[in-house]
């Protein structure tokens, strides 16, 4: 038997409770996981509050990260006792997630987790760090270089936005923190950043070209906070966008773009092919001191899910959520 949080949706309405389940019911894979942490994401947040339409399929069990180790497998890469983790793929929308204590998954959405963390640092970095360090790879194959000039680092206070300031001050890069919490200025001085700046400077529409200030960009916004980081990139600057926390909409104009060359890269951590996300592991494990990911970790338990979830959406939460499994 084992715990698990499962989403209904029936006659009853819609609801996430934690239950004891058999193993018979997991669904379909050639790898079996004991789970031992996974994390909250936002994605996650909205699936166990029902905010969005993040599930698929029902039942379901949320929680698009895991780490853990293997319990069976018949999959060639993996054997019992492997240390693996994942993100996405569609684990905890349409195929069951890691807010579980056992995991059923296919073996290709799996990693080998690398030697310098442990599952809990695993899931301290999570979906979170892993984009941010795809934006960080994005930056790097463009060309970007600690001497092109500024970073500007929208979502500061969240997860993805604090590990790509971690990830980019260690690399010897000048950051700028953008972040809609009063209050956090030392908290993100502390992850890295070099200056910290109000969020409702960017949150209003401005001229087609601003002035130059960035040279790189990780977003976790989109809407008009990205439009008006477009408008002010420096010459050739480039722009990861990873989120739309402020919207799915892009009221933008093609001047940055053809007038300063600006590019604008979009990243995604979901359906990212195996060998990137071999590479970006790789990378975290080279790069980041996971001891750096404390200050923004919390941990919880299967019990402590679902009200995290309306925490996390409500902004009540800073950085990262840890569940032990």
């Amino acid at each position: 038997m084992f715990r698990a949080i499962i989403i209904d949706r029936d006659a009853d309405g819609y609801r996430a409770t934690l239950r004891t389940l058999e193993p018979a019911r997991l669904p379909e894979g050639d790898v079996t996981v004991r789970v031992e942490y996974s994390a909250v994401n936002d994605k996650d947040a909205l699936a166990l509050t029902g905010r969005a339409p993040v599930v698929r399929r029902f039942p379901m069990v949320p929680g698009i990260d895991l780490a853990g180790v293997v319990a069976q497998s018949d999959h060639p890469g993996y054997r019992s006792g492997d240390r693996v983790v994942l993100n996405g793929c569609g684990v905890g929308e349409s195929h069951w997630g890691g807010l579980s204590q056992l995991a059923r998954v296919r073996g290709d959405w799996l990693v080998p987790l690398p030697r310098a963390f442990s599952t809990r640092q695993a899931m301290a970095i999570g979906t979170a760090g892993f984009t941010a360090m795809l934006c960080v790879l994005a930056l790097e194959r463009q060309g970007l270089t600690p001497h092109s000039g500024d970073v500007v680092v929208t979502g500061a206070s969240g997860g993805v936005g604090g590990i790509a300031i971690v990830l980019l001050s260690r690399l010897g890069y000048r950051v700028v923190a953008v972040t809609g919490r009063t209050g956090d200025d030392a908290y993100l001085r502390a992850l890295g950043a070099d200056d910290v700046m109000d969020r409702a400077v960017l949150s209003h529409p401005g001229p087609p070209l601003a002035q130059a200030r960035w040279a790189g960009a990780v977003d976790v916004a989109g809407g008009q906070v990205l439009a008006s980081i477009c408008a002010a990139m420096q010459y050739r600057g480039i722009v990861t966008a990873c989120g739309l926390a402020g919207g799915m909409a892009f009221p933008v104009t093609v001047a940055p773009f053809i007038l300063r060359s600006v590019t604008l890269v979009g990243i995604d951590g979901v359906m990212c092919p195996r060998p990137d996300r071999i590479e970006a592991w790789r990378r975290l494990a080279q790069d980041l001191d996971p001891a750096e990911l404390e200050p923004m970790t919390q941990d919880i338990t299967l019990s402590d899910v679902v009200p995290a979830a309306t925490d996390l959406l409500e902004g009540r939460v800073r950085g990262r959520i840890v569940v032990a499994l």
